[in-house]
């Protein structure tokens, strides 16, 4: 008989973009059990012959799984108990990532039958685990940091204008902001870099492009 660990190990994560500019997260469908055939955000155990920590082992998983590298990655939450899990007393690390939808393959791999893309609010489906609980903790981890004035950078391409950053927090709130006062908030912000004589042009004046700064993080103001 194989001696079972206890506790279980495992990272989760809710992985966001934007498609057809509304905010969106991954889920699959599980190919295993416990739930095989249910929805969930992506997940999996911690292999301590190649995990240095949980942060490799969420972007093993991300890897290995729907082949994804997030460009943005960080820890919202901890979670523990002994009927979280039907195989047993577990624990697990949450993880939020941000990726542009024109970075993100969502190949399906060895352990996971479909992906969707949907609602984070609105999902249409019963998730497996506490799945449920840790989505709405990831999406509220989220607006705290966009309404603490974060920038979602990485939800955006490379270049964007100052609409689309905008655009970007209105989509992650579910709410619109006054131009105005967004503006002026951007002011002398470090975080975004003028590209000298780029722009976007149409009927419209043209719009100037900006990028994300050198080393630049997704953090509060």
């Amino acid at each position: 008989m194989k001696k079972q660990l206890f506790p279980l190990v495992t990272a989760d994560i809710a992985l966001f973009t934007l498609i057809e500019e509304r905010l969106s997260v991954l889920l699959v469908q599980r190919a295993n059990e416990p739930f095989i055939g249910q929805w969930a955000i992506p997940g999996g155990v911690l292999d301590p012959s190649t995990d240095s920590d949980l942060e490799q082992t969420a972007r093993r998983i991300l890897q290995s799984k729907i082949n994804v590298k997030p460009g943005h990655l960080e820890q919202v939450k901890t979670v523990s108990g002994a009927v979280r899990d039907p195989r047993g007393w577990s624990i697990s690390i949450l993880f939020s990532a941000l990726l542009p939808a024109d970075q993100v393959p969502a190949v399906v791999g060895d352990k996971t039958q479909a992906v969707q893309w949907c609602d984070p609010q609105n999902c249409g489906h019963k998730l497996a685990f506490d799945h449920q609980e840790l989505l709405e903790a990831a999406l509220e981890g989220l607006r705290k940091k966009v309404r603490n004035r974060a920038l979602p950078l990485h939800l955006l391409p490379s270049k964007f204008t100052l609409t689309q950053v905008q655009r970007v927090c209105e989509r992650v709130l579910g709410q619109e902001l006054d131009k105005g006062t967004f503006r002026r908030q951007l002011r002398e912000n470090a975080d975004l870099v003028e590209l000298e004589g780029e722009y976007v042009r149409g009927a419209q004046r043209p719009a100037q492009l900006y990028t994300a700064a050198p080393g630049f993080v997704f953090k509060d103001a």
